[in-house]
């Protein structure tokens, strides 16, 4: 609480300033939360897209659809996608909205979400329910939101779509994946989601939305809970890879 008090105090007071670079915002960006410049430079995910995890596949990967990486793994989501690379400007724009309480960024960044699955017609029509990876409850309330169900909530007023974030629960309150190595990774998260009660999830297709994808591990054990529950497809959508 504390130091969302301070960091209120330090808006307040030198208000308008890029969160990405710091700099003032002026002239006719000065209305945006990101300037212009760190917003242009956000490293886009561009066609052709690995089938599983949602990366943009380099040259070697064309003819299988499939990155080198995903063809090692058993994940348990059907499919995901990225707007952006885990990188650079949106990066630093992940971690000022995770970590310094800004949670007014879940605008703009839920907007490259819902622009990218615009453009690429991503088959929204065809899901019953947008869940949101959750915090378990000590981290909740460390942070005092949850950045994923902030996203979902753009995403589901945008597309008219039912955010059911109840739906999933975390068990344990598990390591940070930063640092972890893949096994490490897939061990950390074993067991931690459970899925049911209201909404009923049997035959339901379902998003489920992070900010992250990285190894792939914490979104694959959140759809194992949910196809265990009776969920029948389950797309990831994340706001970088």
């Amino acid at each position: 609480m504390f130091r969302r008090l301070i960091d209120g105090l330090v808006e307040i007071l030198y208000p308008g300033a890029c969160p990405a670079c710091k700099r003032r915002i002026k002239g006719r960006d000065s209305a945006e939360l990101v300037c212009a410049g760190c917003w242009n430079a956000i490293q886009r995910n561009l066609p052709p897209f690995c089938h599983s995890c949602g990366r943009q596949l380099q040259k070697t990967g064309f003819s299988k659809s499939i990155c080198p990486q995903c063809v090692k793994k058993k994940l348990h989501f059907d499919r995901a996608f990225s707007p952006c690379a885990y990188e650079g400007v949106v990066k630093n724009l992940i971690h000022e909205f995770k970590y310094k309480g800004k949670d007014y960024l879940g605008r703009p960044l839920s907007r490259l979400m819902i622009d990218f699955i615009k453009e690429y017609n991503l088959p929204l029509d065809y899901v019953d329910y947008i869940i949101p990876v959750p915090l378990h409850q000590a981290k909740k309330r460390e942070r005092e939101f949850n950045q994923s169900e902030v996203l979902s909530g753009f995403i589901g007023r945008e597309f008219n779509k039912a955010v059911a974030p109840d739906s999933l629960i975390r068990l344990r309150r598990t390591k940070t994946q930063a640092g972890l190595g893949i096994e490490e990774r897939l061990k950390n998260v074993t067991g931690s989601f459970s899925a049911g009660g209201k909404p009923a999830l049997r035959g339901k297709n379902i998003l489920l939305v992070d900010d992250v994808l990285t190894s792939g591990a914490t979104s694959s054990e959140a759809s194992l809970a949910l196809k265990n529950a009776g969920a029948n497809i389950v797309f990831v959508l994340t706001l970088a890879n």
